[in-house]
């Protein structure tokens, strides 16, 4: 957790941030968290390890990291932008992940110098961050990962390299036997590349415990998510999203202790009849485009209309910890296939066709018993865009009410959100 007697200037400047910059950055942030987290009622008391892990973010996270290497231990940083890079196979190579992608705008006109004004706020966001040298984690990785999910960010890694040691996975876009050996290649590809960065070879034996690491945050994020299918539900969607969040930047096996602790806190408000949300507040599953930190802007509007967030069907959400990776593998190259397996089950919007995100958003909103769907899609992301449409017909046919919004970073179109899903919500 962050020291509040040590002074991280130095750490800051010795990665080479903008502090003066980044200073502006986190008052931003800190007033962003404190409205939409520090106004909510009756949270669990276990969520203020969430508070903890706000505050450190870009701290004492950061300085874990940097001490490591100092006190001898050279575990190399790898940056990724994406649920489709294997964080197992990163740990088995004695790397630690962490997740880059921007939740803010930071210096688009400099961002426009390399992308298209009509790019999407998420890659606009993680350029600015990198031109504008206020995020310790692309500063402190060694290597940065990236995937051509979809043609903007393809495109943007190429301006990218150009900023950062840059690495790009070819993910396919149609699920064939064909294109599973494809995938399982390029997972063997990024094997290869990250023990090169670290110089430490992959085992079974390291392997196995990536994998056993991984799957752990998972069933602990399982576990969180079942709890919430109660009525009244015990945790709110806002804090239920950055458990998400803080998975892709805080300590594995930490972070699976303090999930696993308010599992069990919800679990027994559960029992006891103890919302953070009145019984009767309308249940909203959230799907669409992932929410990275600090965008919390959706959610917190959904929330603050007297609705709560029962679900989220996205990277941020149970594409995360849906699927576990077979623990059954005895050899690398076993476990390079499970994990490729797992990873290419992932149901993103790249997929054509893309039943599996339809099932996997009925089914879910019938699981935590939803009374509307709430579609979003950042501007300019004409995937989640087009994809929306078949998304409206499957909760049509499934008779569940369904709205579909499209948003950016920015707060110019907040009063129209509050109207839109205000309605929505009182519709239901």
């Amino acid at each position: 957790m962050a020291d509040e007697k040590y002074d991280y200037v130095p750490m800051w400047e010795g990665l080479g941030m903008d502090v003066k910059a980044h200073d502006g950055l986190l008052a931003a942030v800190g007033q962003m968290y404190g409205d939409a987290f520090l106004t909510q009622k009756n949270r669990p008391a276990s969520t203020a390890y969430l508070d903890g892990v706000a505050n450190n973010l870009h701290s004492g996270r950061i300085r874990e990291l940097v001490d490591g290497r100092n006190a001898g231990d050279p575990k190399k940083v790898i940056g990724t932008f994406c649920l489709y890079v294997p964080e197992e196979v990163i740990t088995a190579a004695g790397a630690v992940e962490v997740g880059l992608c921007a939740g803010a705008d930071w210096q688009p006109d400099e961002a426009e110098r390399y992308v298209p004004r009509n790019t999407c706020p998420l890659i606009k966001g993680f350029m600015g961050f990198k031109l504008g040298r206020v995020c310790p984690y692309i500063e402190s990785a060694d290597l940065v990962v990236g995937e051509n999910t979809c043609d903007g960010k393809k495109k943007a890694y190429e301006q990218f390299g150009k900023l950062k040691p840059t690495y790009v996975m070819d993910v396919p876009h149609v699920r064939t036997d064909e294109t599973r050996q494809v995938w399982r290649n390029e997972v063997r590809r990024l094997a290869r590349r990250i023990e090169q960065e670290t110089g430490q070879q992959i085992t079974a034996e390291s392997l196995h415990a990536g994998i056993k690491l991984a799957n752990d945050k998972r069933r602990a994020l399982q576990r969180l998510y079942r709890v919430r299918s109660a009525c009244p539900a015990p945790i709110s969607g806002l804090d239920s999203l950055l458990t998400v969040q803080a998975a892709f930047m805080d300590d594995s096996a930490r972070l699976t202790m303090a999930i696993n602790a308010m599992a069990e806190e919800c679990e027994q408000r559960v029992r006891d009849g103890v919302g953070v949300a009145p019984k009767g507040a309308k249940r909203i599953l959230y799907t669409g485009t992932p929410m990275a930190v600090p965008n919390w802007k959706l959610f917190n509007i959904i929330e603050k209309s007297g609705a709560v967030v029962v679900g989220e069907e996205c990277c941020t959400g149970s594409r995360y910890y849906k699927d576990l990776v077979s623990e059954e593998g005895t050899t690398v190259d076993q476990m390079l296939d499970d994990i490729a397996d797992r990873y290419l089950n992932i149901q993103c919007a790249i997929f054509s066709p893309n039943k599996g995100r339809e099932e996997d958003v009925i089914r879910m909103a019938r699981e935590q018993h939803a009374d509307g769907i709430i579609d979003c899609s950042l501007q300019f992301c004409t995937l989640y865009d087009m994809e929306s449409f078949g998304m409206q017909e499957a909760a049509r046919e499934a008779g569940i009410p369904f709205m579909h919004v499209s948003t950016d970073y920015g707060s110019d179109d907040d009063g129209q959100l509050k109207t839109r899903i205000q309605a929505f919500v009182e519709m239901l």
